[in-house]
């Protein structure tokens, strides 16, 4: 991929100078800003990149922040040492380069929300990418949730809806954009995490992580084979179909959406036909009059779905890509998660409605959920690290086109955009080039132990690019929401928690079990749901809780104290860096307290949460060897992975975290920082 250095002319070193303090110059920059010749903005915005403007008439100032999701220092730094990321660096020599504090815990919905609104977990209420209904103790995913109509009418087979339904943004507390918009700034704002739906006050927003597929879940591919994969039923995050070729023809079904229309609310569908030409290695996929020629390994366009909900009456419409992978000797055919159409969005994926048309309009149609990378499909064999890349490079391509349109479009207040693939990348391949890794191979190594460094090289290309977007009124930020670390032992927090006596009601003899159908909760005292999440069993909260609110600390504070005594019996590291009480380290709301957990997990470097744990299963060993594919992580002691920032004005706070930055948006257009919000600006 090409680089080039921005242009000199666009974007300058910034010295540390202030706005016009005449008395003069303000009383007529107070006139002209109530006439609405200049924004309401206040002084300290006519310093631009740190020049003075002395005209009073000179543009209005502007604000690009670009979000790397996992952008690590420590490695981001060792690169611009080399001499590999010269905008990145050039951008430090502007300004400034400091590690990021991120949030406890370092999840990315979690420090995005923190960013969005300035607060800690216990303001806005999202704790972990998975939580607990304290009514219940069943996990929920932390950012939307989904409600059906409230009133139908029954009509045969038929449920006809007497009311909306009702998609919800569990996020608490109050964007910073909403602030700007209130004193006249505008925003737009492009698929910033935990911000599903988007709520429309006026600023143009595009839904990120949280985004579902057009079935409400994070991702669900398709997969069509002659020769399917063992254990195809255990394969989570998507579905295997068993095919075969009968007269050079496959005839399948497309799964689509529940039909709640339905009585029974059964899968709506799209059946389609595929022609196989073995000797060519060429298939013809047939659906809803569309024909779809690929050769083998060859990936479709876009394909618009659309799957009947009411006869003749109602559909929605959803799009996906086809990969054929195989035509011979065996048949095998990949579809990716059906996404909602942005051109016809049947979720409320952005603000104002029309926002996501008009982009699709221009751009063509797009990926629109959140996490567009299909790990899953890599994680169990269904496409290979080589497909797998080709996938993600499309999902990026299609952003960066997106990216460069919002930069060309973009002329007043504050752009906001943001890259996920930073984020997936560094999880998936972190065992390419780390020898370490249990799931490490030579052969991978040498094939594919570029790619974690041709990420960041990569994103130094889209720093580059904003860079060219500044003039002189405009001040960039880039920042990331965490670092990464290698992920080398799986440790199962709920076994443990069994072997401790925390957790009752388990035969030892069983290899698996769930605390939702196997725990003993009246003898049960801590239990975890997400991936550093540990709940107390409090009477009074939970329906079956055994602690009571007097035991509360000193049962909180001797499970801390056993877990970080902990010690890997096979290594004798530490497994667990820190444990914080909740109590200790959030600022809760009325709303926000019952969902939060009361321990929180810090993992020492190495370490992670074991998948099964996550979801409240109790499996042995304790801990193990990490040897999947997902081999990167960041879900561990904050102190351990903090983001990075780097800013076209030298950063005068030694030690920024999330919030300041977030202080920092307003502060730059001269808006006092809300009580609610911890920051402070970085300079």
């Amino acid at each position: 991929m090409a680089r080039r250095a921005p242009s000199s002319k666009r974007l300058s070193r910034a010295p540390d100078r202030e706005s016009p303090r005449d008395p003069g110059k303000r009383e007529t920059l107070k006139k002209l800003a109530a006439l609405g010749l200049l924004s309401l903005t206040g002084l300290g915005a006519l310093s631009s990149c740190g020049r003075r403007l002395t005209s009073p008439l000179a543009r209005e100032r502007k604000l690009i922040v670009l979000g790397l999701d996992g952008l690590d220092p420590h490695y981001l730094g060792r690169l611009m040492a080399q001499g590999k990321l010269p905008n990145m660096s050039r951008l430090q020599e502007m300004g400034g380069f400091r590690s990021l504090a991120s949030t406890i815990p370092p999840q990315s919905p979690v420090a995005w929300a923190s960013f969005i609104t300035g607060q800690d977990p216990g303001g806005h209420g999202i704790y972990d990418f998975i939580q607990r209904d304290p009514s219940t103790y069943l996990p929920y995913l932390s950012i939307a949730r989904t409600e059906p109509p409230q009133r139908t009418v029954s009509v045969g087979d038929w449920k006809l809806p007497l009311s909306r339904g009702k998609v919800e943004l569990l996020r608490r507390g109050h964007a910073f954009w909403d602030t700007l918009a209130e004193h006249g700034v505008p925003a737009t704002i492009y698929r910033v995490p935990s911000n599903f739906p988007p709520q429309d006050t006026g600023t143009k927003q595009l839904a990120g992580l949280g985004a579902p597929d057009l079935q409400g879940t994070y991702g669900e591919f398709s997969y069509y084979s002659e020769v399917p994969p063992e254990r195809a039923d255990k394969i989570t995050g998507g579905a295997v179909y068993p095919v075969s070729v009968r007269d050079g023809r496959i005839s399948a079904r497309l799964m689509g959406p529940d039909n709640t229309l339905h009585k029974d609310s059964p899968r709506s569908f799209a059946d389609f036909q595929v022609w196989v030409d073995r000797d060519n290695r060429l298939a013809k996929i047939v659906i809803q009059g569309q024909d779809v020629l690929l050769r083998q390994r060859e990936w479709s366009d876009w394909v618009p779905i659309r799957f009947e909900m009411l006869p003749h009456v109602r559909s929605v419409t959803g799009i996906c890509r086809f990969y054929l992978k195989e035509v011979s000797p065996h048949f095998k055919l990949y579809v990716t998660p059906i996404n909602v159409d942005p051109m016809d969005p049947a979720l409320p994926i952005a603000a104002p409605a029309g926002f996501a048309p008009e982009l699709a309009d221009k751009l063509g149609r797009f990926y629109t959920q959140g996490f567009p990378q299909d790990v899953k499909a890599l994680r169990y064999g269904i496409l290979d690290d080589g497909e797998y890349l080709h996938q993600s490079g499309i999902a990026f391509a299609e952003a960066r086109r997106m990216y460069e349109h919002a930069l060309n479009q973009f002329q007043r207040g504050v752009l906001f955009y943001y890259f996920s693939s930073t984020d997936r990348t560094q999880h998936m391949f972190w065992r390419t080039m780390d020898s370490k890794h249990p799931a490490y191979e030579t052969r991978l190594g040498a094939e594919y132990g570029r790619v974690y460094e041709d990420c960041y090289r990569a994103s130094d290309d889209l720093v580059g690019e904003a860079m060219e977007a500044c003039d002189r009124d405009t001040t960039l930020i880039v920042l990331s929401d965490h670092g990464f670390a290698p992920y080398y032992r799986s440790f199962n927090l709920n076994t443990w928690l069994r072997e401790n006596g925390y957790l009752s009601g388990f035969d030892l003899s069983q290899p698996k079990a769930s605390i939702f159908s196997h725990a003993d909760w009246y003898q049960t005292i801590a239990y975890g749901i997400g991936f550093n999440s540990l709940y107390l069993n409090m009477q009074d909260r939970e329906p079956y809780g055994a602690v009571s609110p007097d035991e509360k600390q000193v049962i909180a504070r001797r499970l801390a104290d056993d877990l970080r005594r902990l010690r890997d019996p096979d290594t004798g590291d530490r497994v667990i860096e820190n444990v914080y009480l909740a109590d200790d380290v959030y600022s809760y709301s009325d709303d926000t307290r019952p969902y939060a957990p009361d321990l929180i997990v810090g993992y020492a470097r190495g370490y992670r949460c074991a998948d099964d744990s996550v979801l409240g299963d109790v499996t042995d060993p304790v801990i193990q060897d990490n040897r999947d594919k997902w081999s990167g992580d960041h879900c561990i002691d904050r102190s351990l992975v903090p983001g990075m920032l780097l800013a076209a004005k030298p950063i005068q706070a030694p030690g920024p975290a999330l919030a300041d930055v977030t202080a920092t948006i307003l502060a730059e257009f001269g808006l006092p920082i809300p009580d609610y919000m911890s920051g402070k600006p970085i300079w």
